[in-house]
């Protein structure tokens, strides 16, 4: 809730109006400019460092994988009875953000349809390499729960939608990326202190949930090009709430 009073406080100051069109039927063009997005290959060095952090832990003893032990120690030592599982809630905080921002009137750089399925995607990657390299690590949890420990799947889909919100609202405000890595930092604290996973698969998570969502801004305005030969999309989407349910309305005209 302190996160999102955050946002709202932040929304007002850092809007931009973004002029739309009515097409002759009333309905209002949610399109926006196409945006390339070049990344510099700067921009890949966070997260191929946390993932090699990681990665450096599975190779035997060495001081990385001691500092697993020392760390789960002590954490469990002075909190022994830890079990605050807000982390199942807040790695999707970010991306929730990402689409109340916009019904506030703080615009995202994309349309709705375009950055929905660059979340889908993104979401896509990082649930299919973390879940392969848990079978492949065959880590065991600190707690002794499972052999699924490496990387950690609640922190790399925290920082995936972290990365989200800051690809879409870094030109209105750094504050919004701010808020949105501090929520995926407090993700992946909190595994540590509910025994769930060591210092590096935590490491390792928000390094594959940063790039999972790199490389979805990087290929999908390719694809996108691929695909509609560089024509709009005309249509609408839009959420809805009605009798305790939520959805999405899309209008597509013909």
């Amino acid at each position: 809730m302190i996160f999102f009073v955050f946002l709202a406080a932040f929304s007002t100051a850092s809007a931009q109006n973004v002029p739309q069109e009515k097409d002759s039927l009333g309905i209002q063009d949610t399109t926006r400019v196409e945006i390339k997005y070049k990344p510099k290959a700067s921009a890949y060095i966070v997260p191929g460092v946390f993932i090699g952090y990681g990665l450096i832990s599975l190779t035997g003893d060495n001081v990385i994988r001691r500092l697993d032990y020392t760390t789960n120690a002590e954490l469990q030592e002075d909190h022994p009875s830890f079990a605050f599982k807000l982390d199942n809630y807040l790695r999707y905080a970010p991306a929730v953000a990402v689409y109340g921002l916009d019904l506030l009137g703080v615009k995202a750089k994309h349309s709705i349809v375009d950055r929905s399925i660059m979340l889908l995607s993104s979401y896509a990657l990082v649930t299919v390499g973390v879940g392969s390299l848990k079978g492949v690590s065959n880590r065991l949890r600190p707690n002794g729960a499972n052999a699924h420990s490496f990387p950690s799947g609640h922190t790399s889909l925290a920082f995936m939608t972290a990365e989200f919100l800051h690809q879409e609202y870094k030109d209105h405000s750094v504050w919004y990326s701010i808020g949105g890595y501090a929520i995926a930092t407090g993700t992946g604290i909190l595994r540590l202190y509910n025994n769930a996973h060591w210092v590096s698969d935590v490491v390792a998570g928000a390094g594959f949930g940063i790039l999972s969502t790199k490389v979805t801004y990087l290929v999908y305005p390719y694809i996108k090009r691929k695909l509609f030969k560089n024509k709009s999309v005309d249509m609408l989407v839009s959420p809805s709430y009605q009798n305790g349910s939520m959805g999405f309305n899309l209008i597509k005209r013909f």
